[in-house]
């Protein structure tokens, strides 16, 4: 029997979305105002979902207090207010669009997790913007 457990997160930040090989009016026909060269902001919500088998001894599937650290430690220590493109790599090479933050994240809580449990990372950009990833 597989389940999962959640555990839900909230980070601020800002970010430009541009590539520096193109010139200001490419990255703006493309990327529009998130272009904007001296950057934007948003309020991040995360879900972290971890599923497995439940261990019987604990009844656990993962200790959430673990989860809750371990979100805290890889991702609000360094992404919370902070300029994504300037002071949290890898952006500053990789463009961070919720897609890019989405998947370094999964990369950053995969690596600390048993290699039996499955993770899914969902994050919102906005209310109505949202990005899941499950490894695949």
């Amino acid at each position: 029997m597989r389940l999962s457990v959640h555990r839900k997160a909230h980070f601020n930040a800002a970010h430009r979305l541009y590539r520096k090989d193109w010139s200001d009016e490419k990255n703006l026909e493309v990327f529009g105002k998130c272009s904007n060269p001296h950057y934007h902001g948003h309020n991040y919500d995360l879900i972290v979902t971890v599923t497995g088998e439940i261990d019987p001894e604990t009844g656990f599937v993962m200790d959430l207090k673990r989860l809750k650290d371990l979100i805290y430690e890889e991702v609000e220590v360094p992404f919370d207010h902070k300029n994504l493109n300037e002071e949290v790599a890898p952006f500053d090479e990789l463009n961070p669009t919720a897609e890019n933050i989405t998947v370094v994240i999964w990369n950053k809580i995969r690596a600390k997790l048993r290699p039996e449990l499955d993770l899914e990372i969902t994050l919102y950009e906005t209310p109505r913007n949202y990005v899941t990833y499950k490894g695949e």
